[in-house]
């Protein structure tokens, strides 16, 4: 059961948008460009990233290679600013450019001093909310290893350090966040899985496209266990069938964050956010047990659910009429 068959089963509400202080933040860093083509890529991709962003209401910082000062020291105020900040809405770093490994550290390219996956590790630390980390660059997948972690999205470019030759998911990922078009489950807005999904994909038909042998196999890590999961074990939003500990994947967490949010989603508040999410992780899990229960049993189990649910939508469609000015009414 998708999140808009879901959507039909209970009350839909919409328009009410999250107060200032709740709002998710995206920070994206354009590293080290090398020639002005990629200068010019890089600028047109986190564009992209702040257009997402407005459309979505969400903070929004860019640190770029030619602002004055050190990007590291730049990068460590806007982390230490945002993530010092108690709240159940994602901080999103978005790291833009190239990057390097030698065989034991992975770094993304600065103007000025290099940005290490342990300096990020360290940077984050501080976090008192939820992080996506989305590296885009070169060698970026020893990234998953230092930041892989509880309530974490690491998604990176490269599947090892190794991948090496310029990486054009970033391309994609840039145009898949704020777009329908990677939309697959319709409901209206495009999860951070969707995104990724989208990316990985579109990256790959560019090398079938061009005849020419990928060099570059995006990574997405939720479950904080320092792994990574290629977008080929996807079906849809959910990991095949056929693939095995699929409950081990990664996915789960990506797929309920959102950047630009529908109508309805933006109808909830964060702690009912939090509560939908938590029925609906029930209910998937009750959708891959349905063959244990007879038909009675399923209905009466997703009743449990489902009810809540439709309780919740409705509460958040009370509240949203009450905050409408009577004259809009």
């Amino acid at each position: 059961m998708t999140r808009v068959h879901t959507f039909l089963l209970v009350l839909i509400c919409v328009g009410a948008v999250c107060p200032a202080q709740e709002r998710q933040h995206v920070i994206v860093v354009i590293g080290a460009e090398g020639t002005a083509e990629y200068g010019q890529m890089f600028s047109e991709w986190a564009d992209q990233w702040q257009s997402a962003a407005t459309a979505g209401d969400v903070a929004f910082d860019v640190i770029r290679p030619d602002d004055s000062g050190d990007q590291l020291q730049q990068l460590q105020q806007k982390i230490s600013d945002a993530a010092a900040i108690k709240t159940v809405e994602p901080l999103w770093l978005v790291l833009i450019g190239h990057g390097t490994f030698d065989g034991r550290v992975a770094r993304f390219n600065l103007r000025g001093s290099d940005l290490s996956a342990a300096a990020a590790a360290e940077l984050l630390a501080v976090s008192q909310r939820p992080v996506a980390v989305i590296n885009c660059s070169s060698c970026s997948a020893p990234f998953i290893n230092a930041l892989s972690g509880p309530n974490r999205t690491v998604i990176t470019g490269t599947k090892d350090g190794g991948e090496i030759q310029f990486a054009r998911f970033g391309r994609y990922m840039a145009d898949g966040i704020g777009n329908l078009e990677a939309d697959i489950d319709r409901d209206g807005q495009t999860s951070l899985l969707e995104a990724w999904l989208f990316a990985s994909r579109r990256t790959d038909e560019y090398y079938k496209s061009d005849g020419r042998l990928a060099t570059e196999h995006s990574l997405l890590d939720d479950t904080g266990d320092n792994k990574g999961t290629r977008a080929e074990v996807f079906e849809g939003v959910r990991i095949k069938q056929s693939v095995k500990n699929k409950d081990a994947l990664d996915g789960g967490l990506a797929r309920r964050w959102h950047l630009v949010r529908s109508e309805a989603e933006r109808s909830l508040n964060p702690e009912q956010r939090t509560e939908r999410d938590r029925l609906e992780i029930e209910l998937e899990k009750l959708r891959e047990r349905k063959t244990e229960f007879t038909e009675s049993e399923y209905l009466r189990h997703l009743e449990s659910i489902l009810l809540p649910l439709a309780k919740l939508y409705e509460e958040a469609q009370t509240s949203s009429s009450d905050d409408v000015p009577k004259n809009e009414l």
